[in-house]
């Protein structure tokens, strides 16, 4: 897996920018987009009102945290359209999270957010190594979720050779691999692992593709599993990060040459970290909640908007050259993290005890009820399609499958590595594969929390 010694850069002036000059680019695009949302969005308007904050109090990048949060509870209440800065006949694309929890949250853009968007995804698509005229392969889901389409534009604007396969089918993932000489492939980190072991299962050996590398996003992940990946192909696995709000795909992503936290473009994205209790900032190398505030969006611009996700900053000088702060790999989000019997836990700590056991999927979810007084964490685990396979599932299921004693004996092995990973005891249910509710990104629903809400 050799590196370049030299990097490449998609756009290098920006991507170079001393700091003192990034930042007065930063502070001229800021003061255009607050009097922008002010003018044009009633929502942001009657919101700084209520703060008392004109468009004129914003001198210095600092004066931003006189600025109101946006949460997406706002998104909610101005659903569908009532946060666009510009009439629906201006707006030529209209995307949406898949509102598992309620309304879904509805993105829009221009002609030139298309544009923006597709220069964002080409530049992680470099740092993450892929060259012109290579094989791309794009298995983030199509449609209303984001991660397909921002890819797939990203990768024609830097001139690859786009295969716009989608999600899932796992055979034919390989067939294409195979036969199409992938060099890139986009998918989510545990989708990644599925794909490793097919091939692995089905003779294939690292070398045996063009396969190069993996550029991972949509849901958290750890170094171990980048070691699981890396390992098993010989292939690079970067990470990359977006939100729907935000743009999507293509606010941050790691350098090939370092893989040491997420370049996020400042100068479309300005990001604070702040104590997600009180709100207020947080140093440099603090974890904290990443808010990001979009400088160049014309649709739907967002304001101060809370991610949710939980995350450092990090502004020392890279060996790539570029001179975007990076941030480190989401620990896990602020509505993520359970309190279970006075014990914090968080999905990320499940996923890096998980990693590496035989017979075990990357695909889980949490559950938790209360029985009496006490809270309970249910964490279901799918099996492997080989083991699955080798212990007779496709003829079983429910409680005869769990009455098998290889599962039973999985099972065990799994508790005792949650146990000990949480400091809790918790009830594991394996499950068979593809049995766990994904959206159509492909995503699980990591946590889901039946506990009484007047409690």
């Amino acid at each position: 897996m050799a590196v370049q010694a030299k990097p490449m850069y998609w756009n290098e002036e920006m991507e170079t920018m001393p700091r003192d000059r990034l930042e007065r680019l930063q502070l001229e695009r800021l003061q255009r987009i607050v009097d922008y949302v002010y003018h044009r969005v009633p929502h942001y308007r009657r919101k700084m009102d209520e703060a008392g904050v004109k468009p004129s109090d914003i001198r210095h990048l600092q004066d931003i945290t006189k600025l109101p949060f946006t949460s997406k509870a706002d998104l909610r209440e101005t659903y569908p359209f009532g946060m666009f800065a510009v009439p629906l006949n201006q707006v030529i694309r209209i995307h949406a999270s898949s509102g598992t929890t309620g309304k879904p949250t509805v993105v829009g853009y221009t002609r030139n957010d298309l544009e923006v968007w597709a220069e964002v995804c080409a530049r992680c698509l470099v740092l993450s190594g892929a060259r012109p005229g290579e094989v791309f392969q794009n298995a983030y889901g199509y449609g209303l979720f984001t991660g397909g389409l921002g890819m797939h534009y990203g990768a024609e604007k830097l001139g690859m050779v786009v295969v716009p396969v989608s999600g899932g089918n796992t055979s034919r993932q390989l067939m294409i691999l195979k036969d199409f000489g992938t060099h890139v492939m986009a998918c989510t980190p545990s989708y990644a692992l599925v794909i490793a072991d097919a091939l692995l299962s089905n003779g294939y050996r690292p070398g045996d593709l063009n396969l190069r590398v993996f550029i991972l996003g949509a849901e958290p992940w750890t170094e171990g599993m980048r070691r699981e990946i890396e390992e098993k192909l010989g292939v690079h696995a970067v990470n990359i990060y977006g939100l729907s709000e935000v743009i999507g795909p293509g606010v941050s992503n790691e350098c090939i040459e370092a893989k040491n936290g997420s370049h996020i473009f400042e100068d479309h994205f300005l990001v604070e970290v702040v104590n997600p209790a009180t709100g207020e900032p947080v140093p440099p190398g603090t974890v904290g909640e990443l808010v990001f505030t979009t400088l160049t969006k014309e649709a739907m611009p967002v304001i101060r908007y809370r991610t949710g996700d939980l995350a450092s900053i990090d502004p020392t000088p890279c060996v790539c050259g570029r001179t975007f702060v990076r941030m480190s790999r989401v620990l896990g989000r602020t509505d993520d993290m359970l309190i279970i019997r006075g014990v914090n836990v968080f999905p990320s700590q499940v996923e890096a005890a998980l990693v590496g056991l035989p017979h075990v999927a990357p695909h889980y979810q949490l559950v938790v009820t209360r029985e009496g007084r006490l809270d309970q964490l249910e964490v279901k685990v799918e099996v492997t399609e080989a083991f699955f396979r080798e212990v007779g599932g496709e003829l079983l299921a429910g409680e005869v499958f769990e009455s098998i004693e290889a599962v039973q004996g999985l099972r065990e092995k799994v508790n005792q590595v949650l146990d000990e990973a949480l400091g809790i005891h918790v009830k594991v249910t394996l499950t068979p594969p593809n049995t766990l509710p994904r959206s159509e990104g492909g995503k699980l629903r990591r946590v889901v929390d039946m506990r009484p809400k007047d409690a």
